[in-house]
């Protein structure tokens, strides 16, 4: 295993370093050399360093992100944006593709092992995906103050949410709804831990789905991926057991994400020198991440993320004031 460690870093300095020769010589080409420099207008560092340094910090990411049981995304947004002097709109890009690399890496063999569900998956998608088009369209179009202000809030408003959430392995659902009954969503999924087989369905359908209009339209405002509302809305709110919610939660990240992305990269607001540095610390954060997972009580590196997005949430209000620039 240290073995396939070391070829996926050594793969990412190569790339890192292909990328940082490609940026060289565009950046001196002539008219636009000022290029790298015009994104990071408040740093006195060379503009190589800044992808240096989001690598390591993405690194780290990825480690927590797992640990804490939070999607990259909504780490990446409020830290990134707050503490580098990148523009908000290329943050937003950059986590967008953030957690959907995760999603694409991971939903297949989740579709595999029958933990995510397809049926429960595409109704949300479809809304979700939609509503993603329109958020971030939104975000593009307000001003960054406004979308600093909305993006502290809404920070605090997760960190609320984790703080109170309370999660349930196997919600009692008396009887599915007839909504939900006539999309057939339901299933079986085997619990490797006890051995069983586990039935499971949802009800309060209607509602759960109008909740992902707002979801969607968050995500794409913000770029912050919606696995951190996904899971409470799907496991909570409607009913399905919490291993089917994750699963089908990360899985619903791969169409969603997706479409927000599409908008950001019409509008030229992903830049190459944040995505592929912060993709490549994301992912071998992560695989890093799930060794440590194996040995380590998660409960406490939640309360760990919860500090972080605490403060980075703050700082993003604040900023958006202009009260902490």
């Amino acid at each position: 295993m240290s073995n396939r460690l070391l070829k996926a870093a050594a793969f990412a300095v190569v790339v890192l370093m292909v990328l940082f020769a490609a940026v060289t010589v565009f950046a001196s080409g002539g008219g636009e050399a000022t290029a790298p420099q015009s994104v990071v207008p408040e740093s006195s560092l060379p503009w190589w360093a800044w992808p240096a340094i989001l690598f390591v910090v993405c690194f780290v990411m990825g480690i927590v992100a797992v640990l804490g049981g939070v999607g990259g995304g909504v780490l990446f947004v409020p830290i990134v944006g707050g503490f580098f002097p990148f523009h908000l709109d290329f943050v937003r890009g950059a986590g967008l593709l953030v957690a959907l690399s995760g999603a694409l890496a991971a939903g297949p063999g989740l579709l595999k092992k029958g933990m995510a569900d397809l049926r429960l998956a595409l109704p949300v998608a479809l809304i979700a995906s939609a509503c993603a088009i329109v958020g971030a369209m939104i975000g593009l179009a307000l001003p960054t103050n406004v979308v600093q202000i909305s993006l502290g809030a809404t920070i605090l408003g997760i960190v609320a949410i984790m703080l109170m959430a309370k999660k349930s392995e196997y919600p009692e659902v008396p009887k599915a709804d007839a909504l939900s009954s006539a999309l057939q969503i339901h299933g079986i999924y085997h619990e490797a831990s006890s051995g069983q087989d586990v039935a499971w369905k949802i009800h309060r359908t209607p509602q759960g789905l109008a909740t992902f209009v707002l979801i969607g339209v968050m995500a794409g405002m913000f770029g912050l991926g919606a696995g951190w509302a996904n899971v409470p809305v799907l496991n909570l709110m409607m009913g399905a057991p919490l291993k089917v919610s994750v699963a089908t939660s990360k899985f619903l990240l791969s169409i969603t994400d997706t479409s927000a992305a599409w908008i950001y990269v019409n509008n030229g607001a992903v830049l190459p020198m944040m995505v592929v540095p912060s993709i490549i610390g994301i992912m071998l954060g992560s695989i890093v991440g799930v060794r440590i997972l194996a040995k380590t009580k998660p409960a406490a590196v939640r309360y760990i993320v919860i500090v972080m997005l605490l403060f980075a949430g703050s700082r993003a209000l604040l900023k958006g004031l202009k009260i902490w620039n």
